[in-house]
C-alpha cells in the first residue's frame, strides 16, 4: 500500500507539471513549442507508466480493500485521457509567428488577446492544481481509513478466534465431566446389582 501511495504522489506531481506545460504551450512562441511538446510527450508517457505500476500493485491488494484502489485508478486514467486531449488541442492551436502572421503581427495580437488568454489559462491551471492537491489529500485519507478498517477486521478475527478457542476448551471440560459422571453411574449400578 505504501508503494501505491508513492506512485500516486509521483503521478500527482507529474500531472500538475503536465497541466502547467500545456498552459505554456498555448502562449509560447514557435521556437519553444518543439521542446515543450517533447517534454509533455515524455511526461505523459511517464505518467501512463505510473498508472500501469499502480494497476499491478492493486492486484496484490486483498480483495476486501481492492475496490477503493480500483476506483481511484479509474479516476487517474480518466484524468490522464483528459490531459492527453488537452495536449492534442493545444498542439493544434496556432502558435505565435505562424498561420500567415509575422512575429510583429502576432505581438500586436498578443497585446489585445493573449494577456486575457494567459490569465484564463493561469486560473484554469491553478484550479487544476488545487483539484489535484485535494484529490491527493482524499486519496491519502482513503488509504488511512482502509488501514484502520483492516486493523479492526484483524482485531475482530483475533477476538473471534479466542472466543472459539475458549468455547472448545469448555466443551472439552464438559465432555470430561460427562465421562467421569458416566463412569461413576456405572460403578454405582454395578455395586447395586452385586448387593
Amino acid at each position: 500500500m505504501d508503494l501505491i501511495q508513492d506512485y500516486e504522489q509521483q503521478y500527482a506531481v507529474l500531472t500538475a507539471e503536465i497541466t502547467a506545460q500545456i498552459g505554456r504551450l498555448g502562449v509560447s512562441p514557435a521556437g519553444e513549442r518543439t521542446k515543450l511538446i517533447s517534454d509533455i510527450d515524455r511526461q505523459l508517457e511517464e505518467s501512463q507508466e505510473l498508472l500501469e505500476q499502480i494497476g499491478l500493485e492493486i492486484r496484490d491488494v486483498p480483495a476486501a480493500n481492492r475496490s477503493g484502489y480500483t476506483s481511484r485508478l479509474n479516476c487517474y486514467q480518466a484524468e490522464w485521457k483528459r490531459l492527453q486531449q488537452e495536449f492534442t488541442n493545444a498542439k493544434a492551436a496556432r502558435p505565435k509567428g505562424t498561420a500567415g502572421y509575422s512575429a510583429a503581427e502576432s505581438d500586436e495580437f498578443d497585446e489585445i488577446g493573449i494577456q486575457e488568454d494567459q490569465k484564463r489559462r493561469l486560473l484554469d491551471n491553478s484550479e487544476r492544481l488545487e483539484r489535484t492537491g485535494n484529490h491527493l489529500k482524499d486519496s491519502y485519507r482513503v488509504v488511512l481509513e482502509t488501514e484502520q478498517i483492516g486493523t479492526q477486521v484483524l482485531q475482530d478475527l483475533s477476538d473471534q478466534r479466542e472466543t472459539i478457542q475458549r468455547a472448545r476448551g469448555r466443551l472439552r471440560e464438559t465432555d470430561a465431566e460427562l465421562g467421569r459422571s458416566s463412569r461413576l453411574l456405572n460403578s454405582m449400578m454395578m455395586r447395586a446389582m452385586r448387593d
